[in-house]
């Protein structure tokens, strides 16, 4: 190879060093960034997909404890819409209550209710009489276990010789449209 030849050669290899690293070191340089990006992009996405499933899972046993409490919620309101219906309920479960604590129902009276925001509160006053008074607290307390739930608005006891009378108030609460309905209003 003579100098001439060497010097072509020299050259050529010097110019295309020169566009090497004019046009394929930018492009390498842009793909190496583009990767770089796309790693970035892929690791926010991982991230965003784990904290996704852990919502999930959160989401998950918030629903399970909605619905547990939802269900232990629907077994302390009355069924049906029917003032008469529910104050009768009432009645037989206080009744019930009244009788297997000793206490003896002498008279009823009318239920009032109250609907609101989709819920009905029947409040149901009943006169009772008993011949010992520890059978009051025992009745008190299977009115506030008992399922429906009945609330205890008022209440009076008096003495009259060897016999306690008195008054009571209850109050239960039932929906006052399906659920589906209510739901969709709310």
């Amino acid at each position: 190879m003579t100098k001439r030849e060497r010097n072509i050669l020299l050259a050529a290899v010097v110019v295309g060093a020169v566009f090497l690293v004019a046009q394929a070191l930018p492009a390498v340089l842009a793909i190496h960034e583009e990767r770089a990006a796309n790693i970035d992009r892929i690791r926010v996405e991982i991230d965003r997909e784990r904290r996704l499933l852990e919502a999930a899972e959160r989401w998950q046993q918030q629903r399970q404890e909605t619905e547990q409490r939802r269900e232990a919620l629907a077994s302390q309101v009355f069924e049906g819409t029917a003032v008469p219906l529910i104050s009768a309920n009432i009645q037989r479960l206080v009744r019930d209550h009244a009788t297997s604590n000793g206490i003896a129902v002498t008279s009823v009276g009318l239920a009032e209710s109250l609907q609101r925001e989709g819920w009905l509160l029947v409040q149901q006053e009943l006169s009772f009489q008993t011949a010992d008074q520890r059978n009051l607290l025992a009745f008190l307390q299977a009115l506030d276990a008992s399922r429906p739930w009945l609330a205890v608005s008022s209440f009076s006891v008096r003495r009259n010789r060897n016999q306690y009378a008195g008054e009571i108030t209850v109050v239960g609460f039932s929906r006052s449209m399906p659920d589906s309905v209510a739901s969709q209003g709310e």
